[in-house]
């Protein structure tokens, strides 16, 4: 089986893979270990070199730094349907959704078709509102309920993808 198989997965489907933007994720270890676990390939893609475990399902990419969007667009260029991209970034996510991937971000949340215009718009407001300085602070800081909540939706993911292609 070559290693863009996933196990259990029959001959001529596409594996499941994960493509992480990778550059200020706070679950990569959570992913490693949810893809040692199924056998998922996973790509972490950055702009400067990352620390990947010594393992044939990790890669590492890392785009031309200074290049605007190049992690999103190497991203959006590779995945599929039968993928799922981690990210904090609403747009990345939306490019993805469009491809017919899933995507969800370090705390959870899973976007949709359904719910990415509303991520999309109060992205906008949130940043109008700053740069009128409204706002001050950034996000919630990222806790262990934020982790075990990934952890669980990550799993949902993989596991409604795999019911998909039986």
């Amino acid at each position: 089986m070559s290693a863009d198989m996933s196990v259990g997965i029959s001959i001529g489907t596409p594996a499941i893979r994960i493509f992480v933007d990778a550059d200020a994720c706070p679950v990569k270890e959570e992913v490693f270990r949810v893809a040692t676990r199924c056998g998922l390939k996973v790509f972490l893609v950055s702009n400067a070199p990352l620390r990947v475990p010594r393992n044939p399902l990790f890669e590492s990419v890392v785009v031309a730094k200074g290049q605007f969007d190049g992690a999103d667009d190497w991203i959006v260029a590779q995945i599929t349907a039968s993928d799922i991209a981690v990210t904090a970034d609403i747009p990345l996510a939306a490019r993805c959704l469009e491809k017919g991937a899933r995507a969800l971000d370090a705390k959870g949340k899973v976007y949709s078709p359904d719910s990415i215009g509303d991520a999309l718009a109060s992205r906008e407001l949130m940043s109008h509102l700053r740069a009128m300085g409204e706002l001050g602070t950034g996000p919630a800081p990222f806790t262990a309920k934020d982790r075990s909540t990934f952890l669980q939706r990550l799993d949902d993911l993989i596991q409604a993808l795999r019911r998909a292609r039986r």
